[in-house]
């Protein structure tokens, strides 16, 4: 038998050791679940040790499993990578990309048309949710990579992005009593930006509507209903970036940054990675 290490046979492995169970993995590579057990197999009778604990609620990597993922991510990212330098047709693959509403708005075009233009035969699944809901599907290895936004200062970011308010246009919404406001989950910087600042101010408001998605906020302020807080690049040319006065105090300014599900990624998710920084940080 040959004691080759088969690509094919690391990226199943790698697979099943990010998603724990055979049937995610499978998906994830376009097999059958008995067909990535049958690889695993293989790769545990090459290997000569057991790489895998199998339990009903999945599997775990045994000490020769740890050992292995290591070695396997590092040989995957450069056959990768070698074999998209020599072809010239880049590279191949598919990565599961998140991106809040306003970063999808103001960058996912650009984002999406530049590492298509250098990658054309990859694959760019795109997920759209606030950044806590991203950072938790990061946790549970259901993406690849994020942008999200952290506070400012907090860690090295790609770029700044001040908050800012945002209304109709001619609309006297700001100059309600309460202030009537449209924000995102409770648990997103924007959100909590807006109601510290106001009630650091002493402003009485209530939020009277509630979306996780850009697109329901900005409904809602177009209808005149109330006002929002949007990163200032996502505010679309119908609606306005209200000044701040005595009843709407500054707001502060976000960090944009790439988070990756794992510390090591493969090359078509490095590879993304950089594009990001090049891209976002320009923007």
């Amino acid at each position: 038998m040959s004691r080759d290490l088969d690509p094919d046979l690391l990226r199943c492995f790698v697979a099943v050791a990010e998603t724990r169970t055979l049937g995610r993995a499978a998906a994830r590579i376009g097999r059958t679940q008995a067909a990535a057990s049958m690889q695993v197999k293989k790769l545990e009778t090459l290997i000569g040790q057991p790489l895998l604990h199998r339990g009903a609620r999945g599997v775990t990597l045994t000490h020769h499993g740890e050992r292995l993922l290591g070695h396997a991510r590092t040989l995957l990212q450069q056959h990768d990578a070698a074999l998209a330098e020599l072809t010239g047709a880049g590279l191949t693959g598919t990565l599961r990309f998140g991106c809040p509403d306003d970063y999808a708005a103001a960058f996912l075009p650009r984002i999406l048309r530049g590492f298509a233009g250098r990658h054309p035969q990859a694959v760019v699944d795109v997920v759209c949710a606030p950044s806590p809901r991203l950072e938790e599907r990061l946790r549970r290895h259901e993406l690849d990579l994020a942008l999200v936004s952290t506070a400012d200062g907090a860690e090295p970011a790609l770029r700044r992005e001040p908050l800012v308010w945002v209304g109709l246009r001619d609309d006297e919404g700001a100059a309600r009593e309460p202030l009537r406001l449209a924000l995102s989950d409770p648990d997103t910087l924007d959100h909590r930006a807006a109601c510290e600042r106001l009630d650091a101010a002493g402003v009485a408001y209530r939020v009277a509507y509630a979306s996780a998605g850009m697109a329901g906020l900005l409904a809602v302020v177009r209808s005149g209903q109330a006002i929002a807080v949007l990163t200032q690049s996502a505010v679309p040319a119908d609606l306005r970036i209200l000044a701040p006065d005595t009843r709407l105090p500054a707001l502060p300014a976000v960090g944009v940054l790439v988070r990756t599900a794992l510390p090591r990624p493969a090359a078509l998710v490095a590879e993304f990675v950089r594009h990001l920084h090049e891209v976002v940080s320009s923007a």
